[in-house]
């Protein structure tokens, strides 16, 4: 062939044409129905390890199969953490209704102040805007995913406020999964009055730490409260996540913070000193992590003597080192007065491919058959085939002696356990994004002089003896009182830039530097 490499370049060109073709998701339309050959697929979005995917798979394929007559297969997109995966919805969202907007002319141009604003109610100022977001709610625009799974009650209320999330119809379809589960615990909504997410978990926070690391700090105790893990015997000991890296990590800081509002009878005292305790806590570490499973496995390896970890994460890694060496390597507790019980849902995602078995996942998960799948042992009748997920169910029917007893804890009741923590919305719950934006700040940028200026005051003796420098260490960039502007502060609006958001940030960031430095100073002169 003479012309050899303008036939290959041709063909490679043919090939990138059809590539978008190849793997575009496939519409509703081409979803099979019961009584076909083929099998279907459904897409779901999530952070969870691939025991609990792989456990979905075996255990839901099984499941429809009986009640449909149908393959189906999972098909599982895992771009990251909680947090990777809010902005991957929003992203695609945002690209999709872009392209309907465009293709109907009729509705007007494209602009900023539509992008902005067609998933935020309160940033629809002008006509347009308020018609731009009601096209977006009346539509059945999607993303090619069926499903988002795990994540925490905050990211889905979010996702469903932004009109990303619609309603499952699980009380109206599958009337008996809602039957076992409260609305409300602790505080906290379960599922969604709306149908717009649904717990299949209940989650607790607590502290990992590692037998043998404890023991060396001889004449003190494992800890049992969070404030234990801001004391200097943990300096360069702990493990920590990032709480804008991960969802969990930042949901256990506001419980912090929550508790301390509770303990001093007064939120703007107990917000201040909510914040102090994290400031030691990140101090005392010797480790960020981007993930809250990264800190159970430096717990484990012990890397560090302690960390924040998510019950399912800490418990697992409890009974596989029990398994492995005949008694636990690493304990999981839940701290005194400080557990608080939040649900970890499931919600069907608009403009789902498909919907039918969107719904019937979710009415799976809620059953009785995939609750036990949840908490039973491996092995066990109705229980997971090979890994254990080693989580509490939603349902309380299920906490009874005679199903407990192959429970992964026998003894392990969230709904007890919490019981001692109220959760109060009003106090921290609009601020739980300022949360992660204000320790990102004043914390994780400056974290090198977070650590000197703490390590000169436990050098000198502690708070008590240089209360000038604990008090410079102590410092925030605004007060509980001050938290509401704080916020409006973060945000984008036609009379501030995301320039202004940036200056605002960095202001925050440069002055914590300034006070860790001072701080140091001070604890130097012992001060």
């Amino acid at each position: 062939m003479k012309n050899k490499p303008l036939f290959f370049v041709l063909l490679f060109l043919a090939c990138l044409l059809a590539l978008p073709f190849l793997l575009a998701p496939r519409q509703e339309s081409e979803k099979l129905l019961p009584g076909g050959d083929e099998c279907e697929t459904l897409v779901v979005i999530t952070a969870h390890n691939k025991s609990i995917r792989d456990e979905y798979q075996r255990a839901f394929a099984a499941w429809y199969k009986q009640k449909y007559n149908r393959d189906i297969k999972l098909d599982f997109r895992n771009p990251g953490g909680t947090s990777d995966i809010i902005r991957y919805i929003a992203d695609r969202y945002e690209t999709e209704f872009r392209r309907c907007y465009e293709a109907n002319p009729e509705w007007g141009r494209w602009n900023e102040a539509i992008r902005t604003s067609f998933t935020d109610d309160r940033a629809c100022r002008t006509p347009e805007q308020k018609n731009a977001r009601k096209r977006f709610l009346d539509s059945n625009v999607g993303i090619g995913i069926d499903i988002f799974a795990g994540g925490g009650v905050f990211n889905h209320e979010q996702t469903a406020a932004r009109g990303y999330a619609v309603d499952a119809r699980i009380a109206q379809e599958f009337p008996e999964c809602l039957k076992h589960i409260p609305p409300t615990f602790g505080g906290d909504r379960l599922y969604s009055p709306q149908g717009k997410y649904y717990g299949v978990v209940l989650s607790t926070f607590g502290i990992l730490y590692n037998t043998r690391r404890v023991a060396e700090m001889k004449g003190f105790a494992p800890p049992q409260r969070w404030d234990e893990l801001g004391e200097g015997r943990y300096f360069n000991t702990l493990s920590v996540a990032d709480p804008t890296k991960s969802g969990s990590a930042n949901k256990c800081y506001e419980i912090m913070i929550q508790q301390c509002m509770a303990k001093a009878n007064d939120p703007a005292k107990g917000w201040y000193d909510g914040i102090a305790l994290l400031k030691r806590i990140f101090a005392n570490a010797r480790s960020i992590s981007e993930s809250a499973s990264q800190v159970v496995r430096d717990v484990a390896s012990g890397e560090a003597a302690a960390g924040t970890a998510i019950d399912t994460y800490g418990i697992s890694e409890m009974l596989w080192s029990a398994k492995v060496y005949g008694e636990p390597r690493c304990i999981y507790v839940t701290p005194k007065g400080g557990t608080a019980v939040s649900a970890d849902p499931v919600q069907m995602l608009r403009g789902a491919p498909n919907p039918r078995a969107a719904k019937a996942f979710i009415a799976f998960l809620l059953s009785r058959e995939g609750q036990l799948l949840h908490c039973l042992k491996p092995g066990t009748p109705d229980g997971p085939g090979k890994n254990g997920i080693n989580r509490p169910p939603i349902r309380r029917d299920l906490y009874t002696p005679e199903v407990q007893k192959n429970f992964f804890i026998s003894d392990y009741n969230p709904y007890a356990s919490g019981a001692d923590f109220v959760y109060r919305p009003r106090w921290t719950g609009k601020y739980y994004s300022l949360i992660r934006v204000l320790l990102r700040t004043i914390v994780l940028e400056p974290h090198q002089e977070l650590k000197s200026a703490y390590a000169a005051i436990l050098r000198a003796g502690g708070a008590e003896k240089v209360p000038r420098a604990m008090e410079k260490f102590n410092a925030l960039p605004f007060d509980y009182k001050e938290a509401d502007k704080a916020r409006a502060l973060l945000r984008v609006t036609p009379e501030r830039s995301a320039a202004d958001v940036s200056a605002t940030l960095r202001k925050w960031s440069d002055q914590a530097r300034a006070n860790y430095k001072e701080a140091e100073r001070l604890a130097r002169m012992g001060m």
